[in-house]
This record gives structure tokens, C-alpha cells and sequence, in this order.
């Protein structure tokens, strides 16, 4: 049998065995459910489907969440005494002299507007599904571009960071030598480094705030863990006998390093990229919350927290409710799905259940 073919047939079954495995994990799928979810959501706010009117000043601030829509009466209007506290009979009792000018009027005529009425000119809501903001934005609309904003800095910081990790780890540990231990050097320096103190000091040094600038930053800094676990995988490949024979066949190293040892612990990678995805969103909403993260003009879920931090001791609790229960959904699923593929990877847990490729 053709040796091509035969490692292709090997490969096939191996991961239709790793499917089989994992999709009789009950909890895997479910949390793969909700994973491919707010994936959806996050391509739906990408192409402007879903949330792209996430700024507009919809309700009136601060509006209370209405989980069902079931009570969103019209705002009072200008003219009513008894609720709008700009109208001049209903603060000051005493009689309004006609003939003097007030030269706070057309300012006070505008607030008052902005406060009942939208840009569009209709009229604000009392009350939204999730609550509003204090500029009266639309707390779930902000919840959904905030997955946006925050899944898609996870995941692209963590892409960033298992290809540096996956490249460097698989140089220094097929070559050894000298690369070997410059690779080392660098990566004993950046661990040393406390990783929340490592990422402030980049976001600082930079100082521009923005979605690419956060994955430059985790990228760079968040590849050590890869690199550490590619180079050992290597060291230990590098002397098996299908890249021994290969090399006695003359292929080159990077044939050798890319087509032939990679497929081998391309498990753990995706392993990896699931753990980092993870951590980096994290990473994203401490950095948000303490105003390194995003710009002002973009919204996540740190950012909203940042801003709910002082309304909550106001008992307005529903834009930390919110960012809260979208950012540990998408965790947990997240931790449980990474576990999930790590049982279903492994193979002493294939051949503990008799499992055989």
C-alpha cells in the first residue's frame, strides 16, 4: 500500500474517530451549541445584520429593563407638569414676568427635547428589554456588539499567538542549537514577566486604544505557552522513524516539520487555540474595564462594565447583569467545550477505552 495514502487513511480515521468520541460527550455538544451561537452573532453584527444601530439613543436614560416589552408607555409629553421638571409652573410657583428674556431658553428647549424625543424624532422608550444606559442606548444591543467586539479580539489574538507559538516552538525544538536557545532565552524573559503587568506595560508603550492594537498586544505577548509545548512535541518527534525515514529520503526540513511532524500534534494546537481564545477574552474586558482596551467610539463587554461600575451603586444593575451573564455563558461553554476536545484527543484515553486508529 502507497505510504501517501496510508498516512492519509490514518489521519481520516483518526479524527472521525475524535468526532465520534466528542459527539457522545452530552455537555461537549451542548456547549459546541452554544459556542457556534454567539459565533453567529458575531458574524450577523460583523455584516451590520444585527446591533448596527447599537448607539442610538433609543430610551430614555437610564430606562428600566422590560424583559417582556410589555409596558412601554409613551414618554409624557413637554407640557405636563406633573413629571417634567423643565417646565417653569412646575418648579417655580411664583409668577413669570412675560417681558424679561430668559437667555437659557432655546438651551433648556433642547434638553428637554433630547430627553423625549430621538434623532429620528420618535419618541423615546420608558422602558427597553434589557435596560438602558445612561445615555438611553439599548443595553442589549450593546450586549450583542460587545460579543462582537470582544469574541473577535479572543479569537483573532488567539490565531496570532498559536502561529507564533506553533512556528517558533517547531524551529527551536527540530534544530536545536543555537536557535533552540535564543527561542529559550526569549521565552524564560516574557514568562518571568507577571502577564497582566507585561500587557499593561505594551498597551501604555503603545498608547493607542483600538480592537487591532488589543490583538497585537495578546498576540505578541500570549504565544510562550504554544511555544513551550510545540518545541517539546518536536524534540520527541523529530527522532521517530517516519522522520528519519523522510529525512533519509531527502526531503527538506520544512517538508519534514510542516507535512509530516505538524499533523501529529496539530491536537494539541487546537487545544491551545481554544484555552487562549479563552484567556484573551478575559484579558479583553480587564483591559477595557481599566481603559486600555477599546476606543471610545466601540463597545465590549469590558467597556460595559466599565461604565456600569457607577450606576450599580445606584441600584441600576442591568448593564452589569447583562455583560456579566454574556461573558460567563460564553466562558463556561468555552472551558467545558476545550475539555471536551482534550477527552476526545487524547489518545491514552482511546486506548484505555480499547479504541484503536
Amino acid at each position: 500500500m502507497n505510504t501517501g495514502a496510508h498516512r492519509k487513511e490514518t489521519q481520516r480515521g483518526f479524527w472521525r474517530l475524535v468526532w465520534e468520541r466528542f459527539s457522545g460527550d452530552k455537555i461537549g455538544m451542548a456547549s459546541l451549541a452554544v459556542v457556534l451561537c454567539f459565533l453567529v452573532v458575531v458574524v450577523l453584527a460583523s455584516c451590520s445584520v444585527i446591533a448596527k444601530e447599537w448607539n442610538k439613543e433609543v430610551g430614555v436614560p437610564h430606562a428600566p429593563p422590560d424583559f417582556w416589552g410589555l409596558t412601554n408607555p409613551e414618554p409624557p409629553a413637554i407640557g405636563d407638569n406633573a413629571v417634567n421638571p423643565f417646565q417653569a409652573d412646575a418648579i417655580d410657583p411664583v409668577e413669570w414676568d412675560s417681558s424679561v428674556i430668559d437667555p437659557l431658553e432655546e438651551t433648556l428647549q433642547r434638553l428637554r427635547e433630547s430627553l423625549t424625543i430621538t434623532e429620528t424624532g420618535e419618541a423615546r422608550r420608558n422602558s427597553l428589554p434589557l435596560g438602558g444606559d445612561r445615555w438611553g442606548r439599548d443595553v442589549l444591543l450593546k450586549t450583542v456588539k460587545g460579543s462582537q467586539t470582544s469574541i473577535l479580539v479572543g479569537l483573532t489574538a488567539a490565531l496570532l499567538a498559536t502561529l507564533l507559538g506553533a512556528l517558533t516552538g517547531a524551529f527551536a525544538g527540530y534544530f536545536g542549537g543555537v536557535a533552540d536557545n535564543a527561542l529559550n532565552w526569549v521565552y524564560n524573559v516574557l514568562n518571568a514577566i507577571p502577564y497582566l503587568l507585561l500587557i499593561l506595560a505594551v498597551a501604555a508603550v503603545l498608547q493607542q486604544r483600538g480592537v487591532l492594537t488589543i490583538v497585537l498586544i495578546f498576540g505578541l505577548t500570549g504565544w510562550t505557552g504554544v511555544f513551550r509545548l510545540v518545541r517539546a512535541e518536536y524534540i520527541r518527534h523529530r527522532s521517530r522513524e517516519y522522520a528519519m525515514a523522510a529525512r533519509a529520503f531527502g526531503a527538506p526540513p520544512w517538508r519534514i516539520m510542516f507535512l509530516h511532524i505538524l499533523p501529529n500534534v496539530s491536537h494539541i494546537l487546537l487545544v491551545e487555540l481554544s484555552l487562549l481564545t479563552v484567556g484573551f477574552i478575559k484579558s479583553e474586558v480587564i483591559l477595557s474595564f481599566l481603559g486600555f482596551g477599546v476606543a471610545v467610539d466601540e463597545v465590549s463587554w469590558g467597556s460595559m462594565l466599565n461604565e456600569a461600575q457607577s450606576e450599580l451603586i445606584m441600584g441600576r444593575w442591568w448593564e452589569l447583569a447583562a455583560a456579566t451573564a454574556a461573558m460567563a455563558l460564553l466562558v463556561t461553554a468555552f472551558s467545558l467545550l476545550t475539555d471536551a476536545l482534550r477527552d476526545a484527543l487524547d489518545p491514552k484515553t482511546q486506548v484505555k477505552h480499547g479504541d484503536a486508529v
